[in-house]
């Protein structure tokens, strides 16, 4: 049996493939094509998993090998243990994240399904503040900022899909040199107004961490 090897965001990006030849399939799409969709996600997958053992290329590239699409959706769904959960974290992990919110709310741990989420986020609906926690570089990361719904829909800078936004603000730690006492500046961005959304749509962590990196250095 192999060990889970498969994050979230991954499997996202899979199942986006998935569901471009699954769509292929069952309009009867011409065979060049249909031959082409499985090629193209076949490369896709091997790119996307450069350090997979044999054993796991062979048991995702059999998914898109797959002639039918529901055989396609219930092979997606059999790779649930095969899944990577987002690193173990405890409320007291958390709250030394962001040592200046003594009265800090926390999100409810035990009803969050780990292996779900690329991102852990949590909106504090009293303060109008967004908490952001990653796992970068082997350890935690923790991001704060003002988070102003637009009552608009455009495209999210985390998980690039049209959906609910709102303007995330955080002043960043970065600091010119020579720069004075008082020097403050913001870095935002437009994301999802819905984190949980969010994590089922992201397929890429690069757009996520350049913006962590601009607020924290």
């Amino acid at each position: 049996m192999c060990e889970p090897f498969i994050s979230n965001h991954q499997f996202n990006y899979m199942k986006k493939q998935a569901v471009t030849l699954e769509q292929a399939l069952r309009t009867n799409a011409d065979p060049k094509v249909v031959e082409s969709v499985r090629y193209s996600a076949i490369t896709r997958i091997a790119e996307l998993f450069p350090d997979a053992a044999p054993q796991q290329m062979q048991k995702l590239e059999a998914i898109f090998k797959l002639q039918s699409a529901d055989d396609i959706s219930r092979q997606l769904k059999a790779l649930e243990p095969d899944r990577t959960a987002f690193p173990p974290i405890t409320a007291k992990q958390i709250q030394k994240l962001f040592p200046k919110n003594k009265k800090l709310k926390l999100p409810d741990l035990e009803t969050i399904d780990f292996r779900h989420i690329t991102y852990l986020s949590w909106v504090d609906i009293a303060t109008n503040k967004l908490f952001i926690v990653y796992p970068a570089g082997g350890q935690f990361v923790g991001v704060e900022g003002k988070f102003t719904p637009t009552n608009k829909k455009s495209f999210c800078f985390v998980c690039n899909r049209y959906e609910e936004l709102a303007l995330f603000t955080a002043v960043t730690k970065k600091r010119p040199a020579h720069a004075s006492p008082d020097y403050y500046k913001a870095v935002g961005n437009y994301l999802c107004m819905n984190g949980q959304e969010c994590n089922k749509n992201i397929t890429d962590t690069a757009a996520l961490e350049r913006f962590i990196d601009a607020v924290i250095g």
